[in-house]
């Protein structure tokens, strides 16, 4: 536990009420979505910047780890308190600031639900494209850690290309504001750098986001293949085509099995793989781009192709591929996503060779893709309380990166690297690409209090006067 003197101090910055430092308070607060844990000596609800900006100045003063954490929804081991301290808690910072239509920008806090904001903008005919699947629960800041995507990312792009400005408290407790509703900002594109850092350089307090009009018109299918491999070609064709579809997901068999146990969608449970996809844009000739797409998923074999004919099989389609994570865990109590990019025209030997990672490793797996931007998730599925099966799981997920990386590929597509990937690291930087990021951080945050022990293997972080 943190010293009674610092709990004080940190009562009289956010409230009595809102230190927690009970074990059993605390408990709640020592894991995210992947498989590490550790607990924190206190849990702290911040409600304004100045109260961000206290508790960072006191943490960098007396160099004590700080995590800020919104939802924990991260799937790679961002919000866990690797080295104990203090997790900041975001979510009661969760006000929407402005709308403005006239400019298509909207200003919101970090503990705002991505989904909140998708409601709020929905009756004045906008939207932020940026949807991860978690979009429920996930926040704004999160997404902003994470550079979070999602299945709109293939045609409007990822978290970054929608944040114009932010608000941050920088490790020693100064308030910065970069950024802003104008285009091309001046000076340093610290946005830029800030946008999937991880927690290690700052703790986001507000958020300047593009907002963008409603599509005219929106058309969403349903491919069913025999093949898996048929299923990978016909992407890679449709993008070939010169057409980039708003969305293109894939689902495997065993997922879609999940998917229709858990939430009945109508999904085959025959098929080998099943395309989601959507185009989106201008009524006039729309239909035609749909056409054409059910015509090139046709020639690789799909065996139908289905169009919602209203917007309620719409969602039903979409409830299906936002609850498969959910899903799975019917299959086996926990899972890993190893989650990777590698270029479209490869994914047909991933996924094969994903297949001959989890047989190598007696492991059950899922694959659910991004498949039009090249970003895969094959879930391994198992049981977190066997160490045996843990360490398997350790090791294919690591061989399956080693795989996106060999085909061209990388490490991430939008889960970060937090604690479960730093052993991959080597694999696409080396020592001097990994000591010029880690001065970045230094800059940011001299003490390395800001979620130490993250993304950088740890002998970057044995350094005189870091926290870890």
């Amino acid at each position: 536990m943190l010293p009674m003197q610092i709990l004080k101090q940190l009562r009289k910055i956010v409230g009595k009420d809102n230190v927690l430092t009970d074990p059993l308070d605390l408990l709640l607060y020592e894991y995210d979505g992947s498989m590490d844990a550790m607990r924190p000596e206190a849990v702290v609800f911040a409600h304004s910047t100045p109260e961000v900006s206290g508790v960072l100045a006191l943490a960098h003063r007396e160099r004590i780890p700080c995590v800020p954490r919104g939802s924990g929804t991260n799937l790679s081991g961002g919000s866990v308190p690797a080295k104990g301290g203090i997790v900041l808690e975001l979510t009661r910072m969760n006000r929407i600031l402005e709308i403005d239509v006239a400019n298509q920008r909207a200003v919101v806090e970090p503990g705002v639900y991505n989904l909140d904001l998708q409601n709020a903008l929905a009756p004045l005919g906008y939207f932020y494209a940026p949807d991860p699947a978690s979009q429920k629960v996930s926040t704004i800041g999160g997404n902003v850690a994470e550079n979070a995507g999602g299945p709109h990312c293939l045609k409007y792009g990822v978290t970054t290309n929608h944040v114009l400005g932010l608000e941050v408290v920088l490790a020693d407790g100064r308030v910065c504001r970069l950024g802003g509703k104008a285009l091309d900002a001046p000076g340093y594109d610290l946005v830029g750098a800030l946008v999937g850092s991880e927690g290690t350089l700052c703790v986001v307090t507000k958020v300047i986001v593009r907002i963008l009009p409603m599509p005219q018109d929106v058309k969403t299918l349903l491919a069913i293949f025999d093949s898996l491999d048929a299923a990978a070609d016909a992407v890679s064709d449709i993008i070939g085509r010169r057409i980039v579809p708003a969305t293109l997901e894939m689902m495997d068999k065993l997922t879609i099995q999940a998917v229709e146990a858990s939430l009945a969608v109508g999904y085959p449970t025959d098929a080998e793989a099943v395309l989601v996809i959507e185009v989106d844009g201008p009524a006039a000739g729309l239909v035609a781009q749909a056409r054409e797409i059910e015509a090139i998923c046709i020639q690789h074999g799909a065996r139908e192709v289905r169009t919602a004919r209203n917007e309620q099989e719409r969602q039903a389609l979409w409830s299906g591929r936002r609850g498969a994570f959910g899903a799975m865990t019917r299959v086996r109590p926990s899972i890993m996503v190893a989650d990777g990019t590698v270029p479209r025209a490869k994914l047909p030997h991933v996924l094969r060779e994903v297949g001959r990672i989890a047989r190598k490793y007696q492991l059950q797996h899922a694959n659910l893709l991004h498949a039009g931007d090249g970003n895969l998730h094959p879930n391994l599925m198992f049981d977190a309380r066997d160490p045996d099966e843990r360490q398997r799981v350790i090791k294919a997920s690591h061989e399956i990166l080693e795989v996106c990386v060999a085909v061209g590929g990388t490490i991430s597509g939008e889960h970060g690297i937090g604690l479960e990937k730093i052993g991959a690291m080597p694999l696409v930087f080396s020592d001097d690409d990994m000591r010029a990021m880690f001065g970045l951080k230094r800059v940011f945050d001299p003490n390395c209090v800001l979620n130490p022990g993250k993304v950088f293997p740890e002998r970057f972080y044995l350094t005189e006067g870091a926290a870890a």
